[in-house]
């Protein structure tokens, strides 16, 4: 309608035409896609298509609004293009699924002998920041420096994205060389160098950034959680959420996800329980749609606290799913016992093709894994030879390691250690780990000789330990003392110790972390008390202690 009222219907019939100052106010007004198009059809009619200021502004909508195609063919027209039209469409295929076409451009643009300018220069970065595209970026950043630009900030945090994503030491020094340079430094460049750090893996080097920050947001404090969750530092990530919520700092989703994910690390159900509260609150259709990502991470923590009606009850609300959402459930039906649930939920993964949810190579763990807890070795063998078949899965060591944990379980011991000995890669600590407690259930001290042979012979000390440990404990239920005390010489020979075991519990929204043999805890002369409490009176029930790994508690 506003078209119309200022643009005439028939400019042939009118007396007066539009002018191009009233199509370039018009371009400016936030109008609907439909307006747009008419507004295009004006410019061609009245002979502006050539007018670079306005084209650019044509452009700029098309390229936001996600009409590449109709953006290319106004460019395609264009006789002398203007450096704000090349750099229209390099941002517009910088945001594509032909991102390369953007350095083309580029390239384009200067054998056209058209400059480029410092918007030009940072679109360009961030592809190729963004794509890996680090030759290209190096060459875009001589030109920077040729063109007098490095001293713009927003530059440089394009600049220092380009070579923390090129990763290593030298990508991370460069760019902490152009963050020291800064004249002046956004909270966008303290984040650029923040997500570096972490990326690399360096949380405390990311620590040190994250307290010199003199202001922090929303992607500041998600950055770091995330990063101390990703790196096994969960109480961390859960103790600078809580710091994030007293700080009053709005969450979003991101940061529920990473949260979330420590909560399922360490087992913290209350606060689990609250993020699931907060999002119901503040996340739904008529506001903002709860992302696939959280509803996944919420599966998740329900999952590995053990409340999976919980987790149940949030996969049946999803309206949207995808192979992690149906992966999740099944991997955590698995782990808390309903195998038959985990190989349940898998077929209906299979028949209900929603969304293009497939298996993965995680789903498939989680099918192999609920087989061999619940016994199906059948299911099992079936499962791991469809995976390659019919999927198109090759098998990774994980894979292998179920199967030799499914026999090892189901007592095929001989069938278990050929597979192993048939694998197309070498098998690790935890295929051969799987092989030993199958020996240990099922009394088999022979074999339990020739992989302990393997286990000193290919793994690391360290790692051997527990399963040394393992093997001496086969022996000890066969009664084979000697090789019990070979078995222990050669630990004290290599100098390793059986780890100690190790378990946590939640009480009234307190976690409490407990190792074998600790005395130091504060109740620990109560525990020992009752637990001593619990064995006298199961003992006059009839039960009979294992006592042939005791001497692994013996100190040297």
């Amino acid at each position: 309608m506003l078209v119309e009222e200022i643009i005439p219907a028939n400019p042939a019939t009118s007396s007066k035409a539009p002018t191009t100052r009233q199509i370039f106010s018009l371009l400016q007004i936030r109008n609907t896609t439909k307006t747009h198009f008419q507004i295009h059809s004006q410019i061609i009619i009245n002979g502006f298509s050539q007018k670079n200021y306005i084209l650019a502004k044509l452009l700029a909508f098309y390229v936001t609004s996600g009409y590449l195609i109709n953006a290319q063919k106004v460019f395609e027209k264009t006789e002398n293009p203007s450096t704000s039209i090349w750099n229209q469409m390099i941002r517009g295929h910088a945001r594509s699924e032909t991102p390369e076409k953007s350095v083309y451009l580029y390239k384009q643009m200067i054998d056209k002998e058209t400059e480029p300018d410092e918007y030009t220069y940072s679109f360009l970065l961030s592809v190729c920041a963004r794509c890996g595209f680090f030759r290209e970026g190096e060459q875009v950043h001589g030109r920077v420096l040729a063109s007098g630009y490095c001293s713009n900030v927003f530059m440089r945090t394009n600049l220092m994205n380009l070579y923390l994503m090129s990763g290593g030491e030298c990508g991370v020094g460069c760019a902490r060389l152009l963050f020291d340079d800064m004249p002046a430094r956004s909270v966008v460049s303290w984040n650029s160098l923040l997500k570096g750090y972490v990326k690399r893996g360096d949380i405390d080097g990311a620590w040190k950034i994250f307290d010199e920050m003199p202001h922090r947001n929303v992607v500041s404090w998600t950055t770091m959680i995330s990063g101390c969750a990703q790196n096994g530092k969960s109480r961390q990530a859960l103790s600078l959420f809580n710091e994030m919520r007293r700080a009053r700092v709005g969450l979003d989703q991101v940061a529920l996800v990473a949260a979330l994910s420590a909560c399922a690390e360490i087992g913290d159900l209350k606060l689990g329980k609250w993020i699931h509260s907060y999002v119901e609150e503040n996340f739904s259709v008529g506001r903002e749609p709860v992302l696939v990502s959280l509803n996944n991470a919420l599966i998740h923590m329900y999952a590995s606290c053990g409340e999976i009606e919980e987790a149940h009850g949030v996969f049946r609300k999803m309206q949207r799913r995808n192979t992690v959402s149906w992966t999740s459930m099944i991997t955590g039906f698995a782990k808390q016992g309903y195998a038959q649930e985990a190989l349940v939920f898998f077929e209906w993964m299979q028949s209900s093709g929603v969304n293009g949810a497939r298996p993965d190579e995680l789903t498939f763990l989680g099918v192999l894994s609920a087989c061999s807890h619940g016994g199906f070795v059948d299911e099992g063998r079936q499962f791991f030879e469809c995976m390659n078949q019919n999927w198109g899965i090759k098998p990774r060591i994980e894979h292998y390691g179920c199967m030799v944990d499914l026999f090892s379980r189901a007592g095929l011991m001989d069938e278990a250690f050929s597979l192993v000995q048939n694998m197309p890669m070498k098998p690790n600590d935890a295929v051969l780990g799987s092989l030993l407690l199958g020996c240990r259930i099922h009394n088999n001290a022979e074999l339990a000789s020739q992989v302990a042979q393997k286990l000193v012979a290919e793994i690391d000390p360290e790692q051997a330990a527990g399963y040394l440990a393992l093997v001496a404990n086969v022996y000890a239920a066969a009664k084979r003392w000697q090789d019990v005390a070979a078995v222990r010489q050669k630990m004290i020979k290599m100098g390793v110790r059986k780890p100690p075991g190790q378990s946590w519990v939640q009480i009234n929204g307190v976690l409490h972390d407990f190792v074998a043999g600790d005395s130091t805890y504060k109740q620990a002369s109560l525990i020992y008390k009752t637990l001593g409490e619990i064995t006298m009176q199961a003992m006059q029930e009839g039960y009979k202690p294992d006592i042939s790994e005791l001497f692994l508690g013996i100190e040297e």
